[in-house]
C-alpha cells in the first residue's frame, strides 16, 4: 500500500503547486486544444470521483481498494480545481454541451446505477473494472494533449494524468487478477 501512497503523493503535488503565475500564463498561451483538454478533462474526473466516493460509502469494502479510491480522489481533487481555473482564464465554456457521456472511458447512467447498487466483492470487481476502463479514456485524451497541447501547464498535467492513471491501470490489474 505504500507504494501506493507515493504515487498519489506525487501527483497531488504537482497538481497542488499551480500558482497564480501558474494561472496568468495558462491564460496567455493556449490552443483549442487545451481548452479541449480542460473541458473534457474536468468532468471525466469529477466522474471518477463519484465513483470512489460511492466505492468509500460502502461497508465491506477491501481496504487496499478502499486505498486506491481514496489516492484516486486525492489526485483527481485538485486537478479539477485547476481545470476549472484554466477554463475560466481562457473564457471557455465549463463543459462541452453533449459531451459528458460520450467521452473516453465515461460511464454511462446503467454503469453507474450497477456500481451504486452493488455490494460487497461484486462492488469491488465493478468499481476495479469500470475504474480501469475510465481510465483508459482519460490517458487517451491526456496523451493527445501532450502530443497536439500548447500550453505548458496543461501538458505537464497531462503528463502527470498518462503516468499516474497507467500506474493505477496496473495496480487494478493486479487487484482484479487476485480476486
Amino acid at each position: 500500500m505504500s507504494g501506493m501512497e507515493g504515487m498519489g503523493d506525487s501527483s497531488s503535488s504537482s497538481s497542488a503547486s499551480a500558482s497564480p503565475s501558474s494561472t496568468a500564463a495558462a491564460a496567455a498561451d493556449f490552443d483549442d486544444q487545451d481548452v479541449m483538454f480542460a473541458q473534457m478533462m474536468k468532468p471525466h474526473h469529477e466522474q471518477a470521483v463519484e465513483m470512489a466516493d460511492m466505492i468509500l460509502a460502502k461497508d465491506g469494502i477491501s481496504t487496499d481498494v478502499t486505498g486506491l479510491a481514496t489516492q484516486i480522489k486525492e489526485a483527481q481533487g485538485p486537478e479539477i480545481s485547476q481545470l476549472e481555473e484554466w477554463i475560466t482564464a481562457w473564457s471557455a465554456e465549463d463543459s462541452m454541451s453533449g459531451m459528458d457521456h460520450s467521452m473516453d472511458g465515461m460511464m454511462s447512467d446503467e454503469d453507474m446505477s450497477a456500481l451504486e447498487n452493488a455490494t460487497g466483492p461484486e462492488a469491488e470487481k465493478l468499481f476495479l473494472e469500470q475504474m480501469m476502463m475510465h481510465h483508459e479514456g482519460a490517458v487517451e485524451m491526456a496523451q493527445t494533449e501532450v502530443d497536439e497541447g500548447q500550453n505548458t501547464d496543461a501538458i505537464e498535467m497531462a503528463n502527470t494524468i498518462v503516468q499516474t492513471q497507467t500506474e493505477e491501470i496496473a495496480t487494478m490489474q493486479d487487484l482484479l487478477a487476485s480476486r
